[in-house]
């Protein structure tokens, strides 16, 4: 999770270990620069007294529990934590950054193994992220959500405990990959995308309120052994808006180059400032590239500026893939993704799609080969000579609307999909 400034000009990452498995690194957070490493610790045979849940205040955000109001997470103690990790030891060390370090540890009792996040008491994360956090993952349940173990509040120690995954973060497997590491491939990507955006949509569409994330970036999405993607670190969580309100005001926090513009500008809310970010994640999965990157060129640092004139030359989208790919991905695939990424971008917050729109037009497009080619419904750039978003001065003149009608066809081209399917799986029984 990042506490700091969308204007900060720079986005340090989390130190790496040098471990020859990178499927054992997990990022759980992403560091802010210059943060002091985490204290020494104290000795563990001589705990401060176990405390009881964290009391919430009135300013904190937390959505409403379903049957009662408890904190369903297990509390444990610092000295359970600390045999869990041997004593917090370095080779239990998967990664660290501004927030305090993240280890690897296995519970005495049930012999589950998880990731213990333990906060620097100088760092960023203060006591409101630490009770956010406990209560959004207490009462948010989604397969797209990390489940929280428990936690630990004795005395000055706050420790977060999560289900292990064992892939790391989608940070490490496509803007941190080694050379002799395995690029994701297409399907991968688009699946990865795909469950990203189930968990948004259960922040925004299920929660009750809704539940703006506010933090979604590559290194916040964890991946299990299936690739199978979930959203992680909610301290920087919002509830949404209700009634009549049609924002919430906030100080402007999350990660520069992944908050929605308006955002930045005024500090107003909503569910479609989550839709930006995610536009951006998409784009990095489609491209391969950071969302900020001061090592390219200055025109090539800002992704969402290099790529937004592309997105009016249809033909040029195949110099928006990632170039690992190899060509090895399906034109219609790319074609619809790349105009589900620039609505998700558009500047204007109104005309963004809502996040289950997006998770309809990504349906399929996780699913394999076979799932891209069952039907034909939804036009390529190559039938009938009809672009997605038309072409030359057409597409200048109405952008929007052409971008609208792109992301209304993938929508249509996906719930056609899943109906033929159905008809399909129903005339088997």
């Amino acid at each position: 999770m990042s506490c700091f400034s969308c204007f900060s000009s720079q986005d340090k990452k989390a130190r790496r270990l040098n471990n020859p498995s990178r499927g054992s690194q997990t990022s759980y957070y992403s560091a802010p620069p210059r943060q002091a490493l985490l204290p020494r610790q104290r000795p563990v045979n001589n705990p401060k007294p176990k405390t009881s849940a964290p009391e919430p205040t009135k300013d904190t955000d937390a959505p409403k529990a379903t049957g009662n109001n408890n904190i369903a997470a297990q509390t444990f103690t610092f000295r359970e934590l600390a045999t869990a990790t041997r004593n917090f030891r370095q080779e239990c060390l998967i990664g660290e950054g501004g927030f305090g370090r993240v280890y690897k540890g296995k519970l005495e009792k049930t012999g589950q193994v998880v990731a213990v996040k333990q906060l620097d008491r100088n760092g960023l994360q203060g006591n409101r992220e630490f009770l956010v956090e406990v209560l959004m993952l207490s009462l948010l349940h989604h397969p797209n959500l990390v489940n929280l173990t428990g936690y630990c509040a004795d005395g000055d120690q706050r420790l977060l405990v999560y289900e292990y995954m064992p892939l790391g973060s989608l940070e490490d497997h496509l803007l941190d990959i080694t050379p002799d590491q395995k690029p994701l491939d297409w399907y991968a990507r688009m699946k990865i995308a795909l469950g990203a955006a189930k968990g948004l949509e259960y922040l925004h569409d299920k929660a009750n309120p809704p539940v703006i994330y506010r933090d979604m970036k590559s290194s916040n999405i964890l991946l299990d052994n299936g690739f199978n993607a979930k959203l992680s670190d909610f301290g920087l969580a919002k509830l949404g808006p209700t009634g009549d309100k049609t924002h919430v005001s906030s100080r402007v926090m999350g990660t520069y180059g992944y908050c929605a513009p308006e955002y930045q500008r005024t500090g107003q809310l909503t569910v479609k400032s989550d839709v930006y970010s995610f536009g951006v994640v998409l784009l990095e999965l489609i491209t391969g590239r950071r969302a900020i990157d001061t090592t390219r060129p200055n025109k090539e640092q800002n992704l969402v500026t290099w790529a937004q004139p592309l997105f009016k030359e249809p033909r040029r989208f195949p110099e928006l893939a990632d170039p690992l790919l190899k060509g090895d991905f399906p034109i219609r695939g790319l074609n619809q993704a790349v105009a589900v990424a620039a609505m998700c971008l558009q500047e204007e917050a109104s005309v963004r799609p809502l996040i289950s729109d997006v998770v309809t037009a990504l349906s399929f497009l996780g699913n394999g080969p076979d799932a891209n080619t069952a039907t034909s419904s939804f036009p390529s750039l190559e039938s009938d000579k009809q672009p997605i978003f038309g072409n030359g001065a057409s597409y200048v003149e109405d952008s929007k609307k052409e971008r609208q009608r792109a992301v209304a066809e993938a929508i249509e081209w996906g719930s056609s999909s899943r109906n033929a399917q159905s008809q399909t799986h129903s005339s088997l029984l």
